[in-house]
């Protein structure tokens, strides 16, 4: 159980470098836009998820009524289910309780190392939900800890404080240890591809292209 712990703290923190100045750019965006505070540290404990938080903000700050900010949380978010539906066979042997906890704490980033920490070794269920949750808590209070930073010094940052590249940056350090073979390289540049072009497409919608383009190729090329 320790071990499995410890092994999870070491497997999560390289991906640490990206997350504290991307919780800081959320939460000086969440200051700005006139939530304060309150609301920084409201939305970093209750919705504590970085993107969709950064999104509802954008949707709030061009007037759109809050039932769209929820809705385009909601879509942001999706990919949650993909990851709780692909961690419950790993989980389904331990309590209701932990695993409730467990869904609180799932980010991209603890998904990604346990399931791939789960495909290379022989882990007990026990032990799998401790280098989980430690995985998971360790990034929690590092998340907390950028939005206390953001807010307590967010105002002393610079205009152009170079801190735009943290969510690119977070996402880029999952996506390259996934590319193992040709489907997973060949989704990877044709959905950067996509989504490059159709960068100045309304609404996201090239992102979206993007997705759907990667996704496909990855998902033509492995059924070969």
């Amino acid at each position: 159980m320790r071990n499995a712990a410890w092994d999870g703290v070491r497997a999560i923190a390289p991906l640490l470098i990206g997350v504290v100045p991307f919780g800081i750019v959320a939460s000086v965006a969440t200051v700005d836009s006139g939530l304060g505070p309150g609301g920084a540290f409201g939305f970093s404990t209750l919705l504590y998820a970085g993107a969709s938080q950064l999104a509802a903000l954008e949707v709030l700050g061009r007037d759109a009524p809050p039932l769209v900010a929820i809705g385009t949380i909601a879509i942001v978010n999706l990919r949650f289910v993909m990851y709780s539906a692909a961690l419950a066979p790993h989980l389904s042997d331990v309590g209701l309780a932990p695993r409730l906890g467990a869904a609180y704490v799932l980010t991209d980033q603890a998904f990604a190392v346990s399931v791939t920490a789960y495909g290379r070794r022989a882990l007990t269920p026990r032990a799998r939900l401790a280098f989980y949750l430690a995985a998971a808590c360790v990034m929690w209070l590092s998340w907390q800890a950028a939005t206390a930073a953001g807010v307590l010094i967010g105002g002393a940052l610079p205009d152009g404080a170079p801190l735009d590249f943290a969510l690119p940056l977070v996402f880029m350090v999952l996506l390259i240890p996934a590319i193992e073979d040709r489907p997973t390289a060949a989704a990877a540049v044709v959905g950067g591809v996509v989504a490059v072009l159709g960068a100045g497409l309304p609404a996201g919608t090239g992102l979206l292209l993007g997705a759907g383009g990667g996704i496909a190729t990855g998902v033509l090329l492995a059924a070969r």
